[in-house]
């Protein structure tokens, strides 16, 4: 999925399988485990119309996940400022794998 496609915060969803919707309250979010692993998520949203009820009820999940996209949330030119930086961001960090990727492999020769 491209950062561009990131859904605002606001917006509320269904999703696959889902009986209650969703707020998005932040975009690219990581969940560290204990042991050190992590997994990064598009999303972290909490019920709707309830809202924050506790870590409990904040729910991780990426776009594929959504099945219906209840009502668009809030943009303007600072979210696309936003977007823009983490667009920026996520094409340097892929920049910078890339480049341990090729001198792993060089040192593997």
């Amino acid at each position: 999925m491209e950062i561009k496609e990131l859904l605002p915060i606001g917006t509320v969803v269904l999703l696959e399988g889902g009986v209650k919707k969703l707020m998005i309250f932040g975009v690219k979010q990581t969940d560290t485990l204990e042991d050190g692993t992590s997994t990064d998520y598009d999303y972290i949203g909490v019920l709707y119309p309830e809202g924050n009820m506790g870590k409990e009820y904040q729910f991780l999940f990426n776009h594929k996940d959504i099945a219906d996209v209840v009502f668009n949330g809030f943009e303007d030119q600072e979210r696309d400022n936003f977007i823009a930086g983490l667009e920026q961001y996520y094409q340097e960090v892929k920049n910078a794998e890339s480049g341990e990727n090729a001198a792993q492999t060089d040192e593997q020769s």
